[in-house]
């Protein structure tokens, strides 16, 4: 069996929950969310898989 994930459902699901469970998180979450991305996007980390 194979099992690859990538990071960005992974990262947006415990984010999701995390909203959830404390609203008053929303603005850092996503801030953090858009900043990852960013990063990911800029350095190319597509090698990484989990």
């Amino acid at each position: 069996m194979n099992l690859s994930m990538s990071i960005g459902p992974i990262v947006s699901l415990i984010a999701g929950v995390l909203i959830l469970a404390m609203p008053r998180l929303l603005n850092y979450i996503v801030a953090i969310y858009l900043i990852l991305i960013g990063l990911v996007g800029l350095f190319g980390v597509s090698g990484i898989r989990i």
